[in-house]
């Protein structure tokens, strides 16, 4: 692979005729513009003296994940904010000579002062500087994962060139033995505005150092020891902890099933790690007077039936992930259910479940199954798809075929980032409401954490309906 990887977005304007076809009925709407061979969408929004942001915004389609500008689309051309709108909307037929140079700082600036405006300004008129430091070879299964995380990086880096916003790439081979001092002489890493890694703890020290002395922000992707997090304001992290994610999940449960009867079924797996949870669940029902049954996958049917309510719907609750144990138990309730069919009941399972699919999907749809994740691969959504055949169009190959595809997760962190970066600059968080990307299997939505970095809070209940229908539900 080649250690470093430059990506110029390059806008040669050339002097176009523009027709405005039709007026709107929508006042905010001046007509709409058939897209030519090699226009972009930044060349388009400066022929009107728009705002990306703005022609974006009169366009939703361009928000989807990989969106392509093709010849012969229509676009709607917006007024520009704050412009003085005729009176009536008139067809024409407008020419300018679009400018070469890179784009304007949005309009949106939210409540941020000048200062702020002046530092998204220095990065929005020229190519975000992203730095990748992580295992980038063919040697063990890190490396090939991190290939294909690198890869999903890439693809959001072309996405985002089609927006208008220029990356300039430097990746670094960090393997567990790099010495990334050294890695660090490269001129070019101080010179960075967002550094994606490490994969490894003990290389956190020398990076949380290097990206608080040259004011750079350093995205974590994956689950690593980073108690650098707690003092360092340039520190993002993605990961969550179990403990973390437990008492998340908890917390959504309790508003979220607060009118149903838990029923938890003990499913004798002595390698069972969802102790935590379970208990954690459990004292929280205590704590809140709320009733709930015991029982056991050897009970038999008729002392079995006596742990679910016949007038309240039910919530299942197992207290292992296992696709074994979770066969036994939808044999166990499809059987209950031969005989008590008006039962309603509801399971609440774990994130390994989404790897189960296939021998357990017809259950999930039938018994109205929540699995609470942090990601979602939607094998059927149009996002997924598009990335899936990008990705085999230039890498020649297949995603690993994983719960979590790391080339989506790549192309997911780079875009929410990266776009996050041209809006906003040195100041932008991650934060709800800067960012209305929408993200393809990763959300992302970050929270102060002490005094020191950011830490993602955002996690999913995919929700498997009776109607066979998959919704993600975002907390």
């Amino acid at each position: 692979m080649t250690r470093l990887l430059r990506y110029f977005s390059l806008f040669v304007m050339l002097f176009v005729a523009v027709g405005v076809v039709s007026a709107q009925e929508d006042e905010s709407i001046r007509g709409l513009h058939k897209v030519k061979r090699k226009e972009t969408i930044f060349g388009i929004s400066r022929m009107y003296d728009l705002s990306i942001d703005e022609l974006i915004e009169a366009n939703p389609e361009m928000k989807e994940p990989g969106y392509e500008l093709k010849k012969g689309t229509m676009l709607k051309i917006p007024y520009a904010k704050n412009a003085d709108k005729p009176a009536s909307s008139v067809s024409g037929n407008p020419s300018q000579t679009a400018s070469s140079s890179q784009p304007s700082t949005s309009s949106q600036t939210s409540n941020a002062s000048q200062t702020s405006n002046n530092a998204n300004a220095g990065i929005s008129n020229r190519a975000i500087r992203l730095g990748v430091m992580l295992p980038l070879h063919d040697i063990n299964g890190d490396g090939r994962r991190m290939v294909e995380y690198y890869r999903g990086v890439l693809m959001a880096c072309d996405s985002l060139k089609k927006l208008g916003i220029s990356v300039d790439v430097h990746a670094w081979n960090a393997a567990e033995d790099a010495n990334v001092s050294q890695l660090l002489t490269d001129p070019a890493a101080a010179n960075c505005d967002l550094i994606i890694g490490p994969l490894y703890s003990k290389q956190m020290d020398v990076l949380s150092d290097f990206v608080q002395k040259n004011d750079i922000q350093l995205l974590i992707p994956f689950s690593i020891n980073a108690p650098q997090l707690v003092d360092n304001r340039h520190i993002f992290q993605v990961y969550q902890s179990p403990t973390e994610q437990n008492e998340s999940t908890i917390t959504h449960f309790l508003q979220k099933f607060k009118d149903y009867h838990p029923v938890f079924i003990d499913c004798n797996d002595s390698t069972s790690k969802k102790l935590n949870f379970t208990s954690g669940l459990r004292r929280q029902l205590d704590q809140r007077g709320i009733t709930y049954n015991l029982t056991n996958l050897k009970t038999e049917e008729s002392s079995f039936v006596k742990a679910f309510s016949t007038t309240q719907p039910n919530v299942v609750i197992l207290n292992t992930g296992r696709s074994p144990e979770l066969g036994i138990a939808f044999s166990k309730i499809n059987g209950m259910k031969v005989n008590h069919p008006d039962l309603n009941i509801t399971m609440f399972g774990y994130t390994e479940w989404l790897g189960y699919t296939n021998t357990h999907l017809d259950n999930f749809y039938k018994y109205n199954t929540f699995i609470p994740s942090v990601f979602y691969f939607n094998p059927v959504s149009p996002a997924t798809k598009r990335l899936q055949q990008k990705y085999r169009w230039n890498f020649h190959a297949d995603m690993m075929n994983v719960p979590a595809r790391f080339a989506i997760t790549g192309f997911d962190h780079a875009y929410f980032f990266l776009r996050g970066l041209h809006k906003y600059g040195k100041f932008f968080n991650g934060t709800a409401g800067t960012s209305s990307y929408p993200y393809v299997q990763t959300p992302l939505q970050f929270e102060r954490y002490a005094n020191g970095g950011m830490r993602n809070r955002t996690m999913l209940f995919v929700h498997y309906r009776p109607d066979m229908v998959i919704e993600t539900i975002k907390f």
